[in-house]
């Protein structure tokens, strides 16, 4: 028995990266799954949003393991659309036990030269998006005497970096609208956690401008492999580079089970050992 046996999990942004790692890692563990994510374009975001492709391999491989799978097209900056598909979560399933307010985007610039398209999108999708979506379960969960949310934050959100103010800023919010959810809705049996990712590869982490800040070269030189060869100075851990999304589903799925029956209202960071190191690691072990 999986030890998702019988719960049903939204995700959000669930039809790539970090998204699909949670989709698959709840059905794996006996849970379906309703995932949500947006086909459109966000004009700040330097990279490709999701396609139809995407959402298609993750149906593909939830299906798989004969778990069911229901996948929204919706933006999580709309409610009409966060409400729609726990609407049809409900329909198909008949509950939501999880969610999984996953979804995200990235985007840089110095803070004197964020456009406020920029900073209002990253607000929109990373802070005001994770509320809108425990908005939309909260109700259900609140019915059904009990739920577990798990809010993606950072390592972002517990220190600060050169160049996002706006993807600090927003992720600095989750952990405080986590704690305060976490307090409000313990009475109704409700847990409410944030995992913080380190260095995790995934299309919103390896783009052009991603390269080049991991890399430290000028604007448009670096590449995807100088990235993924500054990660293991950014991890303390031997053989740790960029981490696999497998490595924030896992700590998301335990967040989520009865191991964690008992805790809420924490922060989890999945780093390994970025957080210990007084500033970066100049001899990686690899």
């Amino acid at each position: 028995m999986g030890m998702l046996e019988g719960k049903v999990a939204l995700i959000t942004g669930g039809s790539r990266g970090q998204g699909r790692a949670h989709a698959i890692t709840c059905a794996r563990e006996g849970a379906d799954v309703v995932i949500i994510d947006t086909l459109e374009q966000i004009g700040s975001v330097a990279y490709p949003m999701a396609q139809q492709a995407d959402f298609d391999e993750t149906v593909r491989q939830v299906e798989a393991l004969d778990r069911r799978i229901v996948a929204v097209n919706g933006d999580v900056r709309k409610q009409a659309d966060l409400d729609g598909a726990v609407a049809q979560g409900l329909a198909e399933f008949g509950r939501i036990d999880i969610l999984i307010a996953n979804a995200g985007i990235f985007s840089l610039a110095p803070s004197h030269e964020l456009s406020e398209e920029a900073w209002d999108d990253m607000i929109a999708v990373n802070l005001t998006g994770v509320w809108k979506s425990a908005k939309a379960v909260l109700p259900h969960m609140m019915e059904a005497g009990g739920g577990s949310i798990v809010m993606t934050s950072s390592i972002n959100g517990l220190e600060p970096g050169e160049n996002y103010a706006h993807y600090c800023s927003a992720k600095f919010g989750v952990v405080g609208l986590m704690k305060t959810l976490a307090l409000e809705y313990a009475k109704h049996g409700i847990r409410v956690n944030a995992v913080h990712p380190g260095a995790i590869l995934t299309p919103m982490t390896s783009w052009q401008g991603a390269w080049d800040m991991m890399s430290g070269k000028p604007a448009g030189e670096g590449t995807e492999a100088d990235m993924l060869e500054a990660g293991y100075s950014f991890h303390a851990l031997k053989g740790a580079g960029f981490l696999e999304p497998q490595r924030i589903a896992d700590a998301a799925l335990w967040l989520n089970s009865e191991l964690a029956a008992r805790v809420t209202g924490i922060s989890v960071p999945v780093d390994a050992g970025h957080l210990l190191q007084p500033g970066y690691n100049p001899a990686p072990v690899k």
